[in-house]
């Protein structure tokens, strides 16, 4: 159930229509709840129940810690959720690729070993509902927060249906609270969740699904037929798609809410107009980055420590960050990119002093940090090594290609990649509703009418999933 499906727009009107028609709040909370449920079971009904165990296991193992006065058995109770959430996660998302990787390793010393695919199903959602469960215990063990005592609150913050498969990852501070009064939402209010919404289907069903990813899909698909400057244009569109993709499910994620009077935390804020690998992942996946920031990094000693160890544990906290996204080495491989980066940026930064103070500087300290990050998506996008060579090969190459992507294909890849990087240089210090507010009615409705009539009018009904359900 996609948020650019007829079928998703069908049950949104029917939980609009309920949720509205309810005076209860626990009703509308349960009301809210049971749609949660059914979002989810859309999916494959079985994991369900994955969630479900998940839910009260937090739920209980919460008021367990907050309850102990023992040291030890808070570290205990607080293992037991580790043991439970990331052995779920550890299970269904990384069995095959563990499987798989000892074979190879085994290979390397001469042992054959031809392990039997496990056919392991991978339940949607479940690296960011586990990670959303989870901080909710350690923040009670590290008495952040009071464990919750309502079962119905607890269960809605980790299966609310508009950010339950692909974010942002609330944190329980951010929406606890919220469940104790009724939420009101006025007119304006719900209008701007609409537009942030139909922003967000825009960004995913033409940008990013009918613009950029037929020439992605063309170009990785064959990456030796084709020449280098073809081979960049496609490294480019793919960081234009996987931006509208995932950032237009946020924004639909977080309009979606709004509609129904909760308030979802931004997840990115034009972060192709980052001044340097730091900057961007305070821009990008903002609650994924800050999750493993506070929860990961600072664990380890952040950057409190010696020199080197700042380096390991950046290092260390990329890779996982890496492997989050998928099991494949190719994600570690980008997550170590990354990690050097920011540890080559933090050691720049801390010998240098070095801070860009002209605008010529600053947007030179963009443009190269855009390049960079693109690079980096060559691993991210490529399936598996040998697509990865020859996608950097692709990328040098110098000899003619006996294909060539349609000019208007690059027109289009170059238009929409041009004016996304100039609005992430132009608003990286803006949010989007202020600039929506300065517009007179007439043009917001221009706007409005605008997206509304290309999302019919052009989409090409293809319903590509998101790219981070894979996730």
């Amino acid at each position: 159930m996609q948020f650019d499906s007829f079928l998703f727009l069908i049950f949104w009107l029917v939980v609009l229509a309920l949720y509205y028609s309810i005076r209860d709040w626990r009703g509308r909370k349960l009301m809210l709840l049971i749609a949660s449920y059914l979002f989810y079971a859309a999916w494959n009904p079985p994991f369900v129940v994955l969630l479900w165990i998940s839910t009260n296991v937090d739920f209980c193992l919460g008021k367990m810690i907050g309850a102990a006065k023992n040291q030890p058995r808070r570290k205990a109770l607080l293992a037991v959720s580790l043991l439970v959430n990331l052995g779920f996660l550890g299970f269904f998302k990384y069995a095959d690729f563990l499987n798989q990787s000892a074979a190879e390793i085994l290979a390397w010393f001469g042992i054959g070993y031809q392990p039997q695919p496990l056919g392991i199903v991978l339940p949607i959602g479940i690296s960011f509902y586990t990670f959303q469960s989870l901080s909710y215990t350690l923040d009670v063990y590290q008495r952040k927060i009071a464990a919750e005592t309502s079962l119905l609150d607890f269960s809605l913050f980790v299966t609310f249906f508009p950010q339950l498969v692909a974010g942002p990852i609330v944190r329980a501070p951010q929406f606890l609270p919220q469940c104790k009064t009724p939420r009101q939402t006025d007119a304006d209010q719900f209008v701007w969740g609409l537009t942030l919404f139909l922003f967000g289907v825009f960004a995913k069903a033409i940008l990013a699904d009918v613009g950029l990813a037929p020439v992605v899909d063309q170009v990785y698909a064959n990456p030796a037929a084709f020449g280098a400057a073809d081979a960049w244009l496609a490294v480019l569109a793919f960081s234009g798609q996987i931006f509208f993709d995932f950032a237009g499910y946020s924004l639909c994620a977080i309009g979606a809410a709004m509609t129904l009077g909760f308030s979802l935390p931004d997840n990115f804020h034009c972060p192709y107009g980052a001044l340097g690998f730091s900057d961007f992942w305070r821009r990008w996946h903002i609650s994924l980055s800050s999750w493993l920031r506070d929860y990961l990094y600072f664990s380890l000693g952040g950057n409190r420590v010696r020199p080197l160890r700042t380096v390991v544990n950046l290092l260390l906290v990329m890779i996982l960050g890496g492997l989050w996204h998928g099991a494949a080495w190719t994600f570690a491989l980008w997550g170590i990119v990354h990690g050097t980066f920011l540890a080559a940026e933090h050691g720049l930064k801390h010998a240098s002093g070095f801070r860009p103070e002209s605008s010529v500087a600053k947007l030179g300290l963009m443009l190269a940090t855009f390049l960079l990050v693109s690079l980096t998506w060559v691993p991210f996008r490529a399936q598996g090594f040998e697509d990865l060579v020859a996608m950097a090969a692709a990328l040098v190459r110098s000899d003619g290609a006996a294909a060539v992507l349609a000019q208007s294909s690059r027109i289009v890849v170059a238009g929409i990649v041009s004016v996304m990087l100039l609005w992430h240089i132009l608003a990286r210090e803006i949010r989007l509703e202020q600039i929506f507010e300065r517009f007179t009615p007439m043009v917001r409705g221009s706007l409005i009418a605008g997206l509304t009539i290309s999302v019919v009018l052009f989409s090409n009904g293809d319903s590509r999933a998101f790219i981070y359900f894979q996730f």
